[in-house]
C-alpha cells in the first residue's frame, strides 16, 4: 500500500504598488506534523499583482522535496478561481478561454500547472487584511520584498 502524501499547509500573498510595477510574493510552509515553518519572499522590478500572487504559490511549490497534500490559503481569489475552476477547463480548451479568448499570464499558470501535478492541492479563499495571521505575515513579507525594488 503507497505510504500518505504527507501534509502541507501552504500560505501566500504578493503584493504590487503600480500594475506595473515593482512588486513581491512571499509563502509561508507549515508542516503541521513536523512543526516546521518555511517562510520565503522576493521580488521583480517591474510586474503585476496577479504575478506576483501566482509567483507565491509556484515559489512554494518549487520548495517542496515531494509530493504533498496541500492546503493553499490565498487572499486572491484570481488564484484561488484559477485553480479551483479555470486551470483544467483552459487546458481542456487548449490553453484558451471561451471564445478563444487568451489567458493573462499564460507562462505562468503553465508552470504552475506543471507544478501541481504530483501533489493533491486544495485551495482556500482566505480575505485579506482580516487578522487573519499568517495571510498578515506573508502581505508583510511580499510588501518588505516590494520595497527592496522600489525607487
Amino acid at each position: 500500500m503507497p505510504q500518505p502524501k504527507p501534509h502541507v499547509e501552504m500560505y501566500t500573498d504578493g503584493a504590487c504598488s503600480g500594475n506595473p510595477g515593482p512588486g513581491g510574493w512571499a509563502y509561508i510552509l507549515k508542516h503541521p506534523k513536523s512543526r516546521r515553518v518555511q517562510e520565503r519572499s522576493g521580488g521583480e522590478r517591474a510586474t503585476t499583482n496577479n504575478r506576483m500572487e501566482l509567483m507565491s504559490v509556484i515559489e512554494g511549490l518549487w520548495s517542496l522535496d515531494g509530493a504533498c497534500r496541500i492546503d493553499l490559503y490565498s487572499d486572491s481569489q484570481y488564484v484561488c478561481q484559477g485553480l479551483n475552476e479555470w486551470l483544467d477547463e483552459w487546458i481542456a480548451r487548449g490553453w484558451k478561454r471561451p471564445r478563444n479568448a487568451s489567458i493573462r499570464n499564460l507562462d505562468l499558470w503553465k508552470l504552475l500547472d506543471e507544478l501541481r501535478r504530483p501533489h493533491t492541492l486544495s485551495c482556500h479563499w482566505v480575505r485579506g487584511h482580516n487578522e487573519h495571521p499568517e495571510n498578515e505575515r506573508c502581505d508583510r513579507l511580499a510588501v518588505a520584498a516590494r520595497e527592496e525594488f522600489s525607487p
